[in-house]
């Protein structure tokens, strides 16, 4: 059986977000035919119009025109990043583009979006109601341009029944190793992410690639100035009683304000800024594991190991392998 998959580019698309998840599909074509089997994917850019369609590298692709949707039956759709989806405008959410989607979803096996393409899928109401990701800058934008959405932090992707969203830019070539999985099983996936030198399923989340304090706090705020009187003292235990008396402020109330303006508890934040000053001394040359756990306020390794695993997906080793 041929799975039809048509991957959704406009101008100014992120030519990754497409070209990746493409070439896996292709790979799996070749793995079968080099087994005499026959090719289990049929593959075909497609974009409003057709034509020649410039991505954001400056390179551009053919593409064909908009399909009909009744001949959509049992298709797999991937919406690329890209042509300012994330900024509510553009021609990523061009209403013909998004009103095709729309159209097209009741007919697809499977409606897929990569990096921004989420943001697609979410104003097509695709995505209402159900646990979404996109990439790690552009998370906050999605939550609050669509409050309906559910939207997932570090997940590399998420597959919510017949939607599924992926993180970043090259997190579409984990997305399509997994369906390829669902189509032809693990050893199918496995040999196309071989042949494509990829890991099969990556170690961790999105999380590990990006700053952990990514939206700077108000200055001005709470969260801001605790921020601020946190990060000489990583190193001393404290509690919230301590934090709550530097503001002189109750505990009750740090609690509350904090909740407020962050979204989270003060021993939350004194975690991620502890984890923020770890992944800093990890990638500094020289840096030893343990040097780091110390210096970042955990105090041991163990401490480290056990804050990495469950915040980052990864072992303190594996972070500073890739990052330091």
């Amino acid at each position: 059986m041929t799975t039809d998959i048509y991957l959704l580019v406009f101008q100014g698309f992120v030519l990754l977000d497409a070209t990746g998840p493409a070439q896996v599909f292709a790979t799996a074509n070749d793995e079968a035919r080099d087994a005499g089997e026959a090719e289990p994917y049929r593959i075909q850019l497609v974009a409003p119009g057709g034509g020649a369609v410039m991505s954001s590298a400056g390179i551009s692709v053919l593409a064909a025109p908009l399909p009909d949707p009744a001949a959509m039956a049992g298709a797999t759709l991937l919406v690329a990043g890209g042509g300012g989806a994330e900024t509510g405008q553009g021609a990523a959410l061009d209403p013909a583009v998004v009103g095709w989607v729309t159209a097209a979803a009741g007919r697809l096996a499977r409606c897929c979006a990569v990096c921004t393409g989420a943001f697609v899928l979410a104003r097509a109401g695709l995505l209402d109601g159900r646990r979404a990701v996109t990439h790690w800058l552009d998370a906050a934008a999605l939550r609050a341009q669509y409050p309906a959405v559910g939207v997932q932090d570090d997940a590399l992707y998420i597959r919510d029944g017949a939607v599924y969203t992926s993180a970043g830019i090259a997190s579409g070539i984990d997305l399509a190793l997994a369906l390829v999985e669902e189509d032809r099983g693990r050893a199918a996936g496995l040999a196309a992410a071989k042949r494509l030198v990829v890991f099969f399923k990556r170690p961790g989340g999105q999380r590990q690639f990006s700053a952990e304090l990514l939206a700077q706090a108000d200055p001005q705020g709470l969260h801001g100035r605790l921020t601020d009187w946190l990060r000489p003292r990583l190193r001393q235990q404290l509690d919230v009683e301590q934090m709550a008396a530097a503001f002189a402020v109750s505990a009750r109330t740090l609690h509350r304000r904090l909740r407020d303006e962050a979204g989270m508890s003060p021993a939350q934040l004194l975690l991620r800024l502890r984890m923020e000053a770890a992944c800093a001394l990890l990638e500094r040359p020289g840096m030893t594991v343990k040097q780091a756990a110390g210096q970042s306020g955990f105090g041991s390794e163990y401490n480290l190991r056990r804050a990495f695993a469950a915040r980052l997906g990864v072992a303190p080793s594996d972070y500073q392998a890739r990052f330091g």
